[in-house]
């Protein structure tokens, strides 16, 4: 058996923009858990948040798109061995509720507002995790850790996707091709969903957006914009849905006027900025706007079986190229001074982290994959995906 240090490096959460690297105990492992060592870990657009506007509670070490190995597994563990290629999955719910027991547990009554709750729940940007024998998933045959870290987020895209409603034949705009609208443009593609539309402002997003299969990409100024007088009035190239992904207000504000009469809205990407709707034209044109947050209930178990389909096209959605991750004293400044997440490869800014180090050489809040070179993972390299960093 594996002996485990009994610390490991973890990146904390100190207060706004300040995220300092700690030697945190090693989560001890009950009879329940599952002890895994964290091969690859994304940062969301949450993470950011919590991180650079200050949403996070100080202490804490976030983390939540990510795939392991397992090392080690207590006395109650039937389904885990050591070894296993695992992701994290969705947290348990109650199972009691409303929403759970009409096949929605991401709005269990339970649940918390992201961000605001205490506890002492670990997340990813650490050596090891300890998760609960029914928060993780497996990672299907053929199927890297690299790619399976994807999970999360695509099934966050295909949430949104599910919550659109979107029908054969029926027309949809993507706003904003970052990590989550890049992952639904794909995911549409893959569901037989043809024209889709986006708009976004970057051209190395654009060119990513046409790449993953969009008919139609513009910018957020090529839009046409109904004026505020004539409610009624439908745009010429208008569609039924809008999944709207860069969680930006403004954004979301046009999205409503590229709608088709009975058109839905659906808020993927998550934002500060407040949106101001004209109400009537809602009401005359009968649209409906609603959110998506996380996933469906079944939503990790599709995710990983469309990323093992060879639907996807991986190869776009994640950067081959490998770059030497910047040592964490320097790169923690950066982060606060907005310019780590902003490093920019062939596809735009880089978003993966690799929390991973040895002594007090501690290769981490990097951008890209973790590519562990070493068995020490003293030279850990990484990959950068084609992700960005704005809403999600």
């Amino acid at each position: 058996m594996t002996t485990l240090p009994t610390t490991m490096p973890a990146v904390v959460f100190r207060g706004k923009g300040d995220l300092q690297v700690e030697d945190l105990p090693v989560p001890e492992v009950g009879d329940d858990d599952v002890l895994i060592e964290v091969s690859h870990c994304g940062v969301c657009g949450s993470d950011l948040h919590m991180i650079l506007d200050g949403w996070g509670r100080p202490g804490s070490v976030e983390g939540h798109e990510w795939s392991g190995v397992v090392i080690a597994v207590g006395d109650a563990v039937k389904e885990w061995k050591v070894g296993d290629h695992i992701v994290g999955g969705p947290s348990p719910r109650c199972g009691e509720c409303e929403m759970c027991r009409t096949g929605h547990p991401s709005l269990c009554s339970q649940r918390g507002t992201p961000g605001m709750g205490g506890g002492d729940h670990q997340g990813a940007y650490a050596r090891y995790i300890r998760q609960r024998e029914n928060e993780i998933r497996r990672i299907p045959e053929g199927l890297s850790l690299r790619e399976a870290a994807l999970a999360e987020p695509l099934a966050v895209a295909l949430h949104g996707i599910t919550n659109s409603n979107v029908q054969p034949g029926e027309r949809v705009l993507v706003l904003g091709a970052g990590p989550i609208g890049a992952l639904t443009i794909a995911a549409l593609g893959a569901m037989g969903v043809e024209g889709i539309k986006v708009s976004e402002p970057s051209p190395l997003r654009q060119e990513l957006a046409r790449k993953l299969g969009a008919a139609v990409v513009i910018g957020p100024d090529d839009l046409e914009v109904p004026g505020p007088f004539d409610p009624g009035h439908i745009v010429d190239d208008a569609v039924d849905v809008v999944l709207e992904c860069s969680g930006h207000g403004s954004a979301m504000e046009a999205g409503l006027g590229q709608l088709k009469r009975r058109g839905r809205l659906v808020l993927v990407g998550a934002g500060m900025a407040a949106p101001k709707f004209d109400p009537n034209r809602i009401l005359l044109n009968e649209l409906v706007i609603t959110g998506a947050f996380c996933y469906d209930a079944d939503g990790f178990d599709r995710s990983l079986e469309l990323l093992a389909s060879g639907k996807l096209p991986l190869a776009d959605l994640i950067d081959p190229v490998d770059e030497q991750v910047p040592l964490c004293a320097h790169a923690q400044a950066r982060v606060a001074r907005h310019q780590l997440v902003e490093q920019r490869g062939p596809w735009g800014p880089s978003k993966l982290a690799c929390m991973h180090g040895n002594g007090d050489r501690v290769d981490t809040v990097g951008v890209g994959v973790c590519q562990h070179r070493s068995t020490t993972h003293d030279q850990c390299r990484l990959s950068s995906p084609h992700r960005a960093e704005d809403g999600e």
